[in-house]
C-alpha cells in the first residue's frame, strides 16, 4: 500500500514548488493539501479568528492576497483539530507548512513534521558556524526570529524581500546587503519563496542558500519511500 501524505497550511501557500520533490516517491493522486483559513472568505476569516486586544497574533495570507492578523491560539486550537482528522483518515505523514511555532500539536499514529522543530536545528548542523543571513518577507516578522534561530553559533543578519511583491532585484538587493555585513550563507525563510528565488540568489551572488520549505519537503519525501 503507498504511503500517503497529508500537507496542512494555514493561510494560502503555493504548493506547487514543492510537489515534484514529494513525488519522487509517490504519486500526487496520495497527496492531500488542506488549508485552515485559504479557502475562507476574508470577512469570515476574520469574524471566526480575529483576535482580541493583547491577544497574541499571527499573520496568514488569504486568498484575496491580503495578509491579516488573527488569533494564534484560535489558529492553534483549530490546527490540532484538523491534525487530528487527518491521524484518524490514516494518512502516514502530516507536514505542517507554516513558520508559526506552536505548542502541544501531535498526532498518534502519522508522523507530524513541524518546520519549527525542525528547520532551525537542522541549518545550525548545516551552517556550522558559518555567518547566515536570513531573509524574511514582513518587518512584523522579525521579533520571533532571535528565538528561532538562537541555536545558531552566530546571531544572524536580516533582511527583508516579500516574495509576492518585491521584484527579483529587490530580492537580490536584500542578499548584498547581507553580506555586505558579512553573512556567507543566506536562508530564505518564507513559505513563499521557491526554488527561483535560490536560483536567482545564488546565481547573482555566488552564495550558497538555503530554502526552509525545500528543506522540509525532502525530509518528507525520505520518509514516504
Amino acid at each position: 500500500m503507498s504511503a500517503t501524505l497529508a500537507i496542512l497550511t494555514i493561510g494560502v501557500i503555493p504548493i506547487s514548488a514543492v510537489l515534484p520533490l514529494l513525488t519522487e516517491h509517490i504519486d500526487e493522486q496520495q497527496i492531500t493539501h488542506v488549508s485552515l483559513l485559504g479557502n475562507m472568505e476574508p470577512d469570515d476569516v476574520l469574524a471566526e479568528y480575529g483576535s482580541q486586544a493583547g491577544e497574541a497574533e499571527i499573520y496568514v495570507l488569504l486568498k484575496d492576497s491580503n495578509v491579516v492578523a488573527v488569533s494564534r491560539a484560535k489558529v492553534e486550537r483549530d490546527l490540532q483539530s484538523t491534525i487530528e482528522v487527518m491521524d484518524n483518515q490514516g494518512f502516514d505523514v502530516i507536514m505542517l507548512m507554516s513558520n508559526e511555532k506552536f505548542t502541544g500539536l501531535m498526532a498518534y499514529n502519522a508522523i507530524l513534521l513541524e518546520p519549527q522543530r525542525i528547520i532551525p536545528p537542522l541549518i545550525a548542523s548545516i551552517v556550522d558556524g558559518h555567518q547566515v543571513g536570513v531573509i524574511v518577507p514582513m518587518r512584523e516578522l522579525l521579533s520571533v526570529q532571535e528565538q528561532k534561530w538562537q541555536g545558531l553559533q552566530n546571531p544572524p543578519y536580516y533582511a527583508l524581500a516579500n516574495p509576492l511583491s518585491h521584484s527579483a532585484d529587490e530580492l537580490v538587493d536584500a542578499g548584498k546587503t547581507l553580506m555586505a555585513q558579512g553573512a556567507d550563507v543566506l536562508v530564505l525563510d518564507c513559505l513563499g519563496f521557491h526554488q527561483k528565488h535560490r536560483d536567482l540568489l545564488h546565481k547573482s551572488l555566488d552564495v550558497p542558500v538555503l530554502l526552509s520549505n525545500v528543506l522540509l519537503a525532502r525530509l518528507a519525501s525520505e520518509l514516504l519511500v
